[in-house]
């Protein structure tokens, strides 16, 4: 604003002196010199002064020069624009082997004061933007100017910030093994497996100052599976993948890294295995019916996943709600995926249960077996009647006439049970699990003994 106030106090100014000069003082001259030529004719002077077109020449020349000397100095006025370079890149000069600089912003904004066409072809040749020259600054902090390496001379320019504070540290490295993280896995197709990835190099140098090295924990190669090109089973090279050091909280650290990507070797399989589908119902019949029998359209399905997953796994169990089920009903179930599972052949299984009249049956002397034992434990039953139960099985003849004693199983379990007599609940199963099973005996008494 004060700029735009003197350019406009020197714009009258001109005009004023413009005036006394070369108006005022060269017409009185001019009008001297006419009357003296005309001292001894005034007559004719006055005469041809009075004239009409005389005095429209005099003003047309007057108005001109007038004109002239304003658009010229309007010119010099509005000639003057600025304009805003935002996002200037900063350049420091500075031993960056020895070194590390903070503090320096790594743009600025430049703004170009002067003529438009200065303005427009400055914009037009190449710059570097501003620069910084740290070159003989000891490690601490300091204060220092930014420049602009402007190649017009004749334009005015400000930086935005000018000055900054910037701390330089020594620069030190450490040797830090590293690691690899797996990108964006979930977007692999769910049929394939990432078994193994084998980077080219197990160490690599941090650079930085020291205070920096002593926060990095980690230092880990990103492999991310979207830059994976059509994967399938098999081996897949990796190239370029961008190594990031992080503290212990899981933060990036702001550290050199060399080199600054590893090339990795990804093995990719796709483990699958066949288990079968196990309809199981939960709840209680209406009273006096039991389940004839339950088909469902499928018996077996295919699962996907991590081989080590999929040997934990020999079926997949569906549950049904017969709560209060009196009569014949048809079932939608969608299978859940068990965890570690990737993938399912079929996920829906239609189910059919049909209702029958209840009936039971006894089985006797069903040898109790032990589960969860220490392997440093043995265990005895205190008594015959301890080691062996009768079991009682309720539901459809047509199933009941099917099983077997060996079909049965009777068990306790000895979980976190020392040494000395416990009186443990008696658990059944049973292969057919239509069938209700139920012990005579609640309970039995055993002795857990060291080995």
């Amino acid at each position: 604003m004060k700029k735009m106030f003197k350019l406009i106090g020197k714009f009258f100014h001109h005009i004023g002196l413009f005036f006394d000069k070369w108006l005022i003082t060269p017409i009185t001259k001019l009008f001297l010199i006419i009357s003296s030529l005309f001292k001894d004719n005034n007559k004719l002077f006055d005469k041809y002064l009075s004239k009409k077109s005389t005095l429209i020449i005099i003003s047309l020349i007057l108005a001109f020069v007038v004109f002239m000397f304003i658009d010229n100095e309007s010119t010099v006025m509005t000639d003057q624009y600025a304009e805003i370079l935002y996002n200037q890149k900063v350049n420091a000069v500075y031993n960056d082997e020895l070194y590390v600089v903070e503090g320096l912003p790594k743009t600025v904004d430049i703004t170009l004061i002067g003529q438009k066409r200065h303005i427009f072809l400055a914009k037009q040749s190449p710059s570097n933007g501003a620069t910084v020259d740290l070159t003989g600054l000891k490690p601490g902090t300091h204060k220092v100017t930014l420049k602009y390496s402007q190649r017009l001379k004749s334009l005015d320019y400000k930086l935005d910030p000018s000055q900054v504070m910037v701390t330089i540290y020594e620069k030190v490295s450490q040797t830090k093994s590293i690691t690899y993280d797996v990108l964006h896995q979930d977007d692999l197709d769910s049929k394939l497996s990432i078994d193994s990835i084998n980077l080219d190099r197990n160490e690599v140098i941090v650079k930085g100052a020291e205070y920096k090295l002593n926060k990095v924990a980690s230092v880990k190669a990103l492999v991310d599976v979207k830059y994976l090109n059509n994967p399938k089973a098999g081996v897949i090279n990796l190239k370029k993948v961008p190594l990031v050091a992080y503290d212990t909280d899981g933060k990036v650290v702001d550290v050199e890294i060399v080199p600054k990507t590893v090339n990795a070797k990804i093995k990719i399989s796709s483990p699958s295995k066949e288990v079968p589908v196990n309809v199981i119902p939960k709840g209680d019949l209406a009273f006096g019916k039991s389940i004839k029998s339950i088909t469902s359209n499928i018996s077996k399905v295919t699962i996907y996943g991590e081989s080590s997953v999929l040997s934990k796994i020999n079926s997949i169990d569906a549950e049904i709600d017969v709560s209060g089920l009196e009569k014949n009903k048809d079932y939608n179930i969608t299978l859940t995926k068990p965890t570690g599972v990737n993938e399912i052949s079929n996920d829906s299984l239609s189910v059919k249960v049909i209702i029958d009249n209840s009936t039971t049956k006894e089985f006797d002397n069903i040898q109790i077996s032990t589960e969860n034992l220490d392997s440093k434990y043995k265990v005895q039953a205190l008594s015959e009647k301890d080691s062996k139960v009768n079991i009682v099985v309720e539901g459809s003849e047509d199933a009941i006439n099917k099983i077997e004693n060996t079909s049965i199983k009777a068990y306790i379990d000895l979980k976190d049970l020392g040494v000395g007599e416990h009186e443990v609940k008696v658990q059944v199963t049973g292969s057919d699990n239509k069938l209700i099973y139920k012990s005579k005996t609640k309970t039995v008494k055993v002795k857990i003994l060291e080995k």
